[in-house]
């Protein structure tokens, strides 16, 4: 065998451990994309594909309820598709909301990496806690299954600490699932509220992470809030890596990218051992 033969075996017996890693991870990313709907332009949707196309799941909020929301994830999923991987999308009915509250969730993901154990749907049965009913979906990955329940808490000054303890009591009564909450949580993960959820294995991907984008930028500070965060049960899922998408990069870049939303994506890659 000769030398450079000898090298390439070497770097890719190195590297299968790596790649083994890599088939049996799952990863989900969660975005509040701003006003998802008709205003968004094509070039804004391909700057949303690229940032996102890396992932398996992707689980969106805000997306407008009135025309041009549903065929926006519609344009998303093409541009997907055109990026190397076949992708699949759910969207929610709309919210029952009070007045200008309403909006619809989606889900998208690679069909060659995940499967729909069970359909997406709102969870009727917090309509009357809630302002927006959550949208959950049932995947199955690597031979394990899971839920993603994609939620938009209320906004900070109307108290969304009370969804929060009524989104908890429903994922404490439903523990033989294993139950992953992703969304615009609209409140620091320090917060009592999310005690329930802690003391009973759960853990939060960020914590005290900024994730929304302010208005003006100074020294590169462009990042304010601490609230968008993914929380899974860690007894029933391995932690590989999470954090945020940082598609800004610069003070320069801040007025474009707001374009594309005022949140940063957040993301998970875990591995299920929930049969």
């Amino acid at each position: 065998m000769s030398r450079k033969h000898l090298l390439l075996l070497l770097f890719f017996m190195m590297s299968l451990p790596q790649l083994i890693i890599a088939q049996k991870e799952t990863s989900l990313v969660s975005w509040n994309i701003r006003d998802f709907g008709k205003t968004k332009s094509a070039e804004e949707i391909e700057d949303i594909a690229e940032i996102l196309r890396d992932y398996d799941i992707i689980a969106i909020q805000e997306v407008v309820a009135g025309y041009g929301g549903s065929q926006a994830v519609a344009r998303l999923a093409d541009e997907l598709n055109r990026k190397g991987s076949k992708w699949d999308y759910s969207i929610s009915y709309s919210t029952k909301s009070p007045k200008y509250k309403t909006e619809k969730y989606a889900f998208l993901w690679k069909t060659s990496k995940v499967k729909v154990v069970e359909k997406g749907s709102l969870i009727k049965e917090l309509e009357a806690c809630v302002y927006r009913e959550p949208f959950h979906i049932k995947f199955k990955a690597n031979g394990n299954k899971f839920t993603v329940i994609n939620y938009h808490f209320r906004k900070h000054s109307e108290q969304p600490e009370t969804e929060v303890n009524c989104i908890s009591d429903y994922i404490l009564n439903h523990k033989e699932e294993n139950i992953i909450l992703a969304g615009d949580f609209n409140l620091s993960i320090g917060h009592s509220a999310f005690n329930s959820l802690k003391e009973n294995d759960y853990k939060a991907c960020l914590d005290g992470d900024r994730t929304t984008l302010k208005r003006t930028c100074k020294d590169n500070n462009y990042l304010n809030h601490a609230i968008d965060n993914i929380l899974h049960d860690s007894l029933k899922n391995e932690l590989i890596e999470c954090g945020t998408i940082d598609f800004v990069q610069e003070c320069d870049r801040l007025e474009a990218m707001r374009m594309l939303s005022d949140h940063l994506p957040v993301f998970i890659k875990f591995k299920s051992n929930k049969k």
